[in-house]
Protein backbone atom coordinates (compact mmCIF):
# COMPACT_ATOMS: atom_id res chain seq x y z
CA UNK A 1 0.00 0.00 0.00
CA UNK A 2 0.66 3.42 -0.55
CA UNK A 3 -0.02 7.40 0.11
CA UNK A 4 -3.45 6.90 -1.52
CA UNK A 5 -4.52 4.34 0.73
CA UNK A 6 -3.32 6.51 3.86
CA UNK A 7 -5.46 9.20 3.12
CA UNK A 8 -9.02 6.84 1.86
CA UNK A 9 -11.21 6.00 4.71
CA UNK A 10 -9.52 4.00 7.03
CA UNK A 11 -12.97 1.77 7.00
CA UNK A 12 -12.64 0.77 3.40
CA UNK A 13 -9.09 0.29 3.22
CA UNK A 14 -9.49 -2.29 6.13
CA UNK A 15 -13.25 -3.45 4.50
CA UNK A 16 -13.85 -6.69 3.03
CA UNK A 17 -15.52 -6.33 -0.21
CA UNK A 18 -18.66 -8.63 -0.59
CA UNK A 19 -18.20 -12.13 -2.04
CA UNK A 20 -20.44 -12.78 -5.16
CA UNK A 21 -21.11 -15.94 -6.49
CA UNK A 22 -17.83 -16.32 -8.48
CA UNK A 23 -17.55 -16.25 -12.50
CA UNK A 24 -16.16 -19.53 -13.95
CA UNK A 25 -18.63 -19.46 -17.34
CA UNK A 26 -17.53 -23.02 -18.71
CA UNK A 27 -19.48 -24.89 -15.47
CA UNK A 28 -23.03 -24.66 -15.14
CA UNK A 29 -24.98 -22.36 -12.38
CA UNK A 30 -26.28 -23.48 -9.37
CA UNK A 31 -24.51 -20.87 -7.32
CA UNK A 32 -26.50 -17.66 -7.32
CA UNK A 33 -30.02 -18.55 -6.90
CA UNK A 34 -30.98 -17.68 -10.49
CA UNK A 35 -33.64 -18.90 -12.44
CA UNK A 36 -32.74 -21.55 -15.20
CA UNK A 37 -34.84 -20.56 -17.54
CA UNK A 38 -35.07 -16.89 -19.23
CA UNK A 39 -37.85 -15.09 -18.89
CA UNK A 40 -40.19 -15.05 -22.40
CA UNK A 41 -38.75 -12.49 -24.55
CA UNK A 42 -35.60 -12.19 -23.17
CA UNK A 43 -33.28 -11.98 -26.44
CA UNK A 44 -30.09 -11.44 -25.03
CA UNK A 45 -27.11 -13.11 -25.52
CA UNK A 46 -25.76 -14.31 -22.17
CA UNK A 47 -29.63 -14.82 -20.54
CA UNK A 48 -30.74 -11.72 -18.52
CA UNK A 49 -32.05 -14.75 -15.76
CA UNK A 50 -28.14 -14.91 -15.14
CA UNK A 51 -25.66 -12.57 -12.89
CA UNK A 52 -23.81 -9.93 -15.13
CA UNK A 53 -19.96 -10.25 -14.31
CA UNK A 54 -19.37 -8.04 -11.91
CA UNK A 55 -16.54 -5.88 -13.64
CA UNK A 56 -16.63 -7.26 -16.74
CA UNK A 57 -13.78 -8.75 -18.13
CA UNK A 58 -14.18 -7.89 -21.96
CA UNK A 59 -15.87 -4.71 -21.40
CA UNK A 60 -13.04 -3.50 -19.07
CA UNK A 61 -10.68 -4.80 -21.65
CA UNK A 62 -12.56 -3.11 -25.09
CA UNK A 63 -12.78 0.65 -22.50
CA UNK A 64 -8.98 0.18 -21.45
CA UNK A 65 -8.18 -0.14 -25.12
CA UNK A 66 -10.44 2.76 -26.18
CA UNK A 67 -8.74 5.02 -23.69
CA UNK A 68 -5.21 3.88 -23.95
CA UNK A 69 -4.74 2.30 -20.30
CA UNK A 70 -4.47 -1.01 -19.09
CA UNK A 71 -7.37 -2.77 -17.72
CA UNK A 72 -5.92 -2.93 -13.87
CA UNK A 73 -6.47 0.95 -14.38
CA UNK A 74 -9.91 0.96 -15.43
CA UNK A 75 -13.10 0.93 -13.28
CA UNK A 76 -16.37 0.55 -15.19
CA UNK A 77 -19.39 2.53 -13.71
CA UNK A 78 -23.00 3.82 -14.16
CA UNK A 79 -21.64 6.63 -15.65
CA UNK A 80 -19.25 9.45 -14.56
CA UNK A 81 -21.49 10.12 -11.83
CA UNK A 82 -20.92 6.73 -9.89
CA UNK A 83 -17.50 7.35 -10.28
CA UNK A 84 -17.38 10.57 -8.14
CA UNK A 85 -19.99 9.17 -5.75
CA UNK A 86 -17.75 6.44 -5.09
CA UNK A 87 -14.71 8.46 -4.85
CA UNK A 88 -16.11 10.84 -2.34
CA UNK A 89 -17.28 7.66 -0.30
CA UNK A 90 -14.29 6.09 -0.54
CA UNK A 91 -11.91 9.29 0.16
CA UNK A 92 -13.85 11.49 2.40
CA UNK A 93 -14.92 10.88 5.97
CA UNK A 94 -18.43 12.35 6.99
CA UNK A 95 -18.11 15.74 9.13
CA UNK A 96 -14.00 15.47 8.69
CA UNK A 97 -13.02 15.50 5.41
CA UNK A 98 -13.29 17.90 2.24
CA UNK A 99 -13.79 18.79 -1.51
CA UNK A 100 -12.63 21.56 -3.98
CA UNK A 101 -14.83 22.21 -6.48
CA UNK A 102 -14.33 25.08 -8.90
CA UNK A 103 -17.72 26.62 -10.09
CA UNK A 104 -19.38 27.25 -12.07
CA UNK A 105 -18.53 23.76 -12.75
CA UNK A 106 -20.92 20.44 -13.53
CA UNK A 107 -23.01 20.22 -10.18
CA UNK A 108 -22.91 16.64 -8.94
CA UNK A 109 -19.22 16.64 -7.57
CA UNK A 110 -20.87 18.78 -4.94
CA UNK A 111 -24.10 16.96 -4.92
CA UNK A 112 -22.01 13.53 -3.82
CA UNK A 113 -20.12 15.49 -1.35
CA UNK A 114 -23.10 16.59 0.62
CA UNK A 115 -24.67 13.65 0.70
CA UNK A 116 -21.68 12.02 2.26
CA UNK A 117 -21.35 14.46 4.93
CA UNK A 118 -17.94 15.92 3.58
CA UNK A 119 -17.39 19.86 3.65
CA UNK A 120 -17.54 21.59 -0.35
CA UNK A 121 -14.48 24.15 -0.69
CA UNK A 122 -15.86 26.27 -3.48
CA UNK A 123 -12.64 28.16 -5.89
CA UNK A 124 -14.68 29.72 -8.27
CA UNK A 125 -13.22 29.99 -12.23
CA UNK A 126 -11.91 33.52 -12.83
CA UNK A 127 -14.57 34.61 -15.36
CA UNK A 128 -12.67 37.81 -16.52
CA UNK A 129 -10.25 35.31 -18.10
CA UNK A 130 -12.17 32.93 -19.89
CA UNK A 131 -13.24 31.29 -16.76
CA UNK A 132 -9.74 29.60 -16.09
CA UNK A 133 -8.50 27.83 -12.88
CA UNK A 134 -7.76 30.06 -9.70
CA UNK A 135 -4.32 28.15 -9.17
CA UNK A 136 -2.74 29.74 -6.27
CA UNK A 137 -6.49 30.00 -4.49
CA UNK A 138 -6.85 26.23 -5.24
CA UNK A 139 -3.70 25.44 -3.74
CA UNK A 140 -3.88 27.61 -0.61
CA UNK A 141 -7.28 26.07 0.01
CA UNK A 142 -5.61 22.41 -0.24
CA UNK A 143 -5.66 22.11 3.71
CA UNK A 144 -4.82 19.00 5.30
CA UNK A 145 -8.90 17.74 4.87
CA UNK A 146 -9.48 18.23 1.38
CA UNK A 147 -9.38 14.84 0.01
CA UNK A 148 -10.53 15.13 -3.63
CA UNK A 149 -10.54 18.62 -6.62
CA UNK A 150 -12.46 17.94 -9.00
CA UNK A 151 -11.53 19.74 -12.60
CA UNK A 152 -13.85 19.80 -15.30
CA UNK A 153 -12.17 19.90 -18.97
CA UNK A 154 -14.15 21.09 -20.90
CA UNK A 155 -15.97 22.16 -18.10
CA UNK A 156 -19.80 22.03 -17.62
CA UNK A 157 -21.44 24.76 -18.25
CA UNK A 158 -18.51 27.21 -19.52
CA UNK A 159 -17.23 24.74 -22.37
CA UNK A 160 -13.79 25.82 -22.20
CA UNK A 161 -10.46 23.30 -21.88
CA UNK A 162 -8.87 23.76 -18.86
CA UNK A 163 -5.05 24.97 -18.94
CA UNK A 164 -3.36 21.37 -18.80
CA UNK A 165 0.15 22.85 -17.06
CA UNK A 166 -2.50 24.11 -14.59
CA UNK A 167 -3.72 20.85 -13.90
CA UNK A 168 -0.26 19.49 -13.55
CA UNK A 169 0.55 22.14 -11.05
CA UNK A 170 -2.17 21.55 -8.54
CA UNK A 171 -1.60 17.57 -9.08
CA UNK A 172 2.65 18.04 -8.47
CA UNK A 173 1.79 20.29 -5.34
CA UNK A 174 -1.16 17.87 -3.87
CA UNK A 175 0.51 14.51 -3.99
CA UNK A 176 0.52 12.32 -1.51
CA UNK A 177 -2.26 14.35 0.25
CA UNK A 178 -5.54 14.67 -2.06
CA UNK A 179 -6.33 13.14 -5.38
CA UNK A 180 -6.66 15.32 -8.19
CA UNK A 181 -9.86 14.40 -10.39
CA UNK A 182 -10.65 15.76 -13.96
CA UNK A 183 -14.03 14.66 -15.80
CA UNK A 184 -12.95 14.40 -19.63
CA UNK A 185 -16.65 13.91 -20.32
CA UNK A 186 -16.69 16.15 -23.59
CA UNK A 187 -13.05 15.71 -24.25
CA UNK A 188 -13.58 13.83 -27.76
CA UNK A 189 -15.12 17.49 -29.35
CA UNK A 190 -11.98 19.20 -28.20
CA UNK A 191 -8.80 18.99 -30.16
CA UNK A 192 -6.70 18.31 -26.71
CA UNK A 193 -4.92 15.06 -26.07
CA UNK A 194 -6.21 13.13 -22.82
CA UNK A 195 -4.57 13.27 -19.15
CA UNK A 196 -4.78 9.61 -19.14
CA UNK A 197 -1.48 9.34 -20.75
CA UNK A 198 0.15 11.13 -17.59
CA UNK A 199 -1.67 8.62 -14.54
CA UNK A 200 1.05 6.09 -15.31
CA UNK A 201 3.05 8.95 -13.82
CA UNK A 202 0.96 10.80 -11.35
CA UNK A 203 -0.66 7.93 -9.40
CA UNK A 204 -3.05 11.38 -7.82
CA UNK A 205 -4.60 11.73 -11.09
CA UNK A 206 -7.49 10.64 -11.76
CA UNK A 207 -10.00 11.01 -14.96
CA UNK A 208 -13.18 10.53 -15.69
CA UNK A 209 -14.80 9.27 -18.96
CA UNK A 210 -18.07 8.36 -20.43
CA UNK A 211 -19.64 7.04 -23.68
CA UNK A 212 -22.55 9.36 -22.88
CA UNK A 213 -21.46 12.46 -24.74
CA UNK A 214 -19.57 11.99 -28.27
CA UNK A 215 -20.68 8.27 -28.59
CA UNK A 216 -24.50 8.95 -28.12
CA UNK A 217 -25.24 6.26 -25.51
CA UNK A 218 -26.32 8.22 -22.70
CA UNK A 219 -29.14 5.45 -21.80
CA UNK A 220 -26.34 3.00 -21.73
CA UNK A 221 -25.00 4.66 -18.75
CA UNK A 222 -21.21 3.53 -18.89
CA UNK A 223 -18.99 4.97 -17.46
CA UNK A 224 -14.97 4.55 -16.90
CA UNK A 225 -12.38 5.73 -14.23
CA UNK A 226 -9.16 5.81 -14.82
CA UNK A 227 -6.62 5.70 -12.07
CA UNK A 228 -3.74 4.37 -10.62
CA UNK A 229 -4.33 0.55 -9.82
CA UNK A 230 -4.91 1.16 -5.86
CA UNK A 231 -7.63 3.73 -6.47
CA UNK A 232 -9.24 1.40 -8.52
CA UNK A 233 -9.15 -1.56 -6.01
CA UNK A 234 -10.17 0.81 -3.65
CA UNK A 235 -13.22 1.45 -5.54
CA UNK A 236 -13.97 -2.06 -6.27
CA UNK A 237 -14.84 -2.43 -3.19
CA UNK A 238 -17.61 -0.18 -2.71
CA UNK A 239 -19.24 -0.56 -6.33
CA UNK A 240 -22.80 -2.59 -5.81
CA UNK A 241 -21.49 -6.33 -7.18
CA UNK A 242 -23.60 -6.26 -10.16
CA UNK A 243 -23.47 -2.43 -10.88
CA UNK A 244 -23.41 -2.87 -14.77
CA UNK A 245 -26.48 -4.57 -16.49
CA UNK A 246 -26.10 -7.34 -19.06
CA UNK A 247 -27.76 -5.35 -21.90
CA UNK A 248 -25.39 -2.75 -21.28
CA UNK A 249 -22.76 -4.85 -21.66
CA UNK A 250 -23.82 -6.63 -24.86
CA UNK A 251 -25.40 -3.40 -26.81
CA UNK A 252 -21.75 -1.67 -25.82
CA UNK A 253 -19.75 -4.01 -27.22
CA UNK A 254 -21.36 -4.14 -30.11
CA UNK A 255 -21.02 -0.45 -30.43
CA UNK A 256 -17.46 0.06 -29.98
CA UNK A 257 -16.71 -1.69 -32.89
CA UNK A 258 -14.27 -0.03 -35.57
CA UNK A 259 -17.33 0.68 -37.66
CA UNK A 260 -19.27 2.24 -34.79
CA UNK A 261 -15.83 4.46 -34.09
CA UNK A 262 -15.81 5.83 -37.50
CA UNK A 263 -19.63 7.07 -37.54
CA UNK A 264 -18.74 8.42 -33.70
CA UNK A 265 -16.12 10.40 -35.28
CA UNK A 266 -18.04 11.12 -38.69
CA UNK A 267 -20.75 13.11 -36.08
CA UNK A 268 -17.98 14.88 -33.89
CA UNK A 269 -17.30 16.73 -37.39
CA UNK A 270 -20.29 17.53 -37.85
CA UNK A 271 -21.42 18.60 -34.34
CA UNK A 272 -18.27 20.80 -34.86
CA UNK A 273 -19.41 22.36 -37.91
CA UNK A 274 -22.89 22.89 -36.59
CA UNK A 275 -21.24 24.48 -33.68
CA UNK A 276 -19.39 27.02 -35.62
CA UNK A 277 -22.49 27.98 -37.77
CA UNK A 278 -24.91 28.39 -34.42
CA UNK A 279 -22.51 30.00 -32.66
CA UNK A 280 -21.63 32.70 -35.11
CA UNK A 281 -26.04 33.10 -35.80
CA UNK A 282 -26.71 33.40 -32.08
CA UNK A 283 -24.12 35.58 -31.35
CA UNK A 284 -25.34 37.98 -34.19
CA UNK A 285 -28.60 38.31 -32.36
CA UNK A 286 -29.99 41.59 -30.80
CA UNK A 287 -30.74 39.74 -27.39
CA UNK A 288 -27.57 38.30 -27.31
CA UNK A 289 -24.46 39.30 -24.95
CA UNK A 290 -22.18 37.26 -25.63
CA UNK A 291 -21.50 33.89 -26.85
CA UNK A 292 -18.29 32.21 -24.80
CA UNK A 293 -15.70 30.04 -26.68
CA UNK A 294 -16.77 26.40 -26.68
CA UNK A 295 -14.44 22.98 -26.93
CA UNK A 296 -17.70 20.54 -26.47
CA UNK A 297 -20.86 19.42 -28.36
CA UNK A 298 -22.44 22.82 -26.99
CA UNK A 299 -22.41 26.31 -25.68
CA UNK A 300 -23.00 29.50 -23.56
CA UNK A 301 -24.70 32.28 -24.19
CA UNK A 302 -25.01 35.53 -21.98
CA UNK A 303 -28.47 36.67 -23.33
CA UNK A 304 -30.58 40.34 -22.26
CA UNK A 305 -33.29 37.94 -21.34
CA UNK A 306 -33.02 34.60 -19.92
CA UNK A 307 -37.08 34.22 -19.35
CA UNK A 308 -37.75 35.13 -22.95
CA UNK A 309 -34.71 33.08 -24.41
CA UNK A 310 -35.98 30.16 -22.19
CA UNK A 311 -39.30 30.83 -23.77
CA UNK A 312 -38.76 31.89 -27.12
CA UNK A 313 -36.64 28.43 -27.38
CA UNK A 314 -40.07 26.42 -25.80
CA UNK A 315 -42.27 28.22 -28.48
CA UNK A 316 -40.52 26.36 -31.12
CA UNK A 317 -40.79 22.56 -28.99
CA UNK A 318 -37.14 23.20 -27.87
CA UNK A 319 -35.77 23.07 -24.82
CA UNK A 320 -32.22 24.89 -23.79
CA UNK A 321 -30.97 24.89 -20.20
CA UNK A 322 -31.07 27.78 -17.68
CA UNK A 323 -27.65 27.99 -15.35
CA UNK A 324 -28.05 31.58 -14.43
CA UNK A 325 -28.23 30.06 -10.57
CA UNK A 326 -24.51 29.13 -10.97
CA UNK A 327 -21.84 31.75 -10.20
CA UNK A 328 -21.00 34.32 -12.47
CA UNK A 329 -24.02 32.99 -14.97
CA UNK A 330 -27.08 35.73 -13.98
CA UNK A 331 -27.90 36.06 -17.73
CA UNK A 332 -26.83 32.61 -19.29
CA UNK A 333 -28.01 29.54 -21.17
CA UNK A 334 -26.74 26.67 -22.34
CA UNK A 335 -27.19 25.63 -25.99
CA UNK A 336 -26.46 21.97 -27.34
CA UNK A 337 -26.12 21.26 -30.47
CA UNK A 338 -28.60 19.27 -32.37
CA UNK A 339 -29.63 18.27 -36.11
CA UNK A 340 -29.09 21.26 -38.88
CA UNK A 341 -33.19 21.24 -38.41
CA UNK A 342 -33.08 21.98 -34.76
CA UNK A 343 -30.35 24.26 -34.87
CA UNK A 344 -31.95 26.15 -37.60
CA UNK A 345 -35.40 25.99 -35.40
CA UNK A 346 -33.58 27.04 -32.58
CA UNK A 347 -31.89 30.62 -34.41
CA UNK A 348 -34.64 31.52 -35.72
CA UNK A 349 -36.94 30.69 -32.57
CA UNK A 350 -34.45 33.22 -30.39
CA UNK A 351 -34.71 35.98 -33.65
Amino acid sequence: MSWISDIARPEIVALKPYEHASWEPPLERLHANELPWRATGDHSDAGLNRYPEPQPRELVTRLAALYGATPEQVLVGRGSDEAIDLLVRTFCRAGQDSVIVCPPTFGMYAVAARIQGAEVVSVPLRINAGFSLDVDTILKQCTPSVKLVFLCSPNNPTGNLVSEADILRIAERVEGRALVVVDEAYIEFATADSLIRRVKDLPQLAIMRTLSKSHGLAGARCGTLIANPEIIALLRKVIPPYAITQLTVEAVMKLLEPAQIAIMHSRITEIRSEHKRVTQAVAQLRGTRRVWPSDTNFFLAEVEDVDRALNSARAANLLIREVRAQVGLPRSVRISIGTPEQNDRLIEALR
